[in-house]
């Protein structure tokens, strides 16, 4: 996403990020609820889920994709998977350190901040 992207273009992406974001974290809150004895079940995470990837879905039908959001759209995921994991490990302490999750989310948010030129912008 340069800067010679127009604003509903820029939009655009920013939705899909969203949209990868939550589901990343409603499918990893789908799988603590597996792995997890704690986590108690709930049926927003699925909804949730469900509805973010059916709206990806949309948008990728919808809207041309500009070269660089599936690849950051697939580090949102992990960043919203990962993010969420280390809320998890911090709620519930017997189920792990939560280091390397958020080690994994600082790494990719840098990251995409740099390729959306948020961070260390070129001149």
């Amino acid at each position: 996403m340069s800067i010679e992207t127009s604003s509903d273009e820029r939009r655009n992406g920013q939705k899909t990020l969203v949209l990868a974001v939550i589901a990343g974290m409603c499918g990893n809150a789908m799988l603590s609820w597996f792995t997890i004895s704690e986590v108690a079940f709930s049926i927003f995470p699925l909804i949730a889920l469900v509805l973010s990837v059916q709206a990806l879905y949309q948008e990728y039908l919808n809207n041309p994709v500009t070269e660089d959001v599936p690849l950051v759209g697939l580090a949102a995921f992990f960043v919203g998977a990962f993010g969420h994991s280390a809320f998890t490990k911090a709620q519930y302490p017997d189920a792990g350190s939560n280091f390397f999750s958020i080690i994994v989310v600082l790494l990719l948010l840098f990251w995409i901040g740099k390729k959306l030129g948020y961070i260390l912008k070129q001149e």
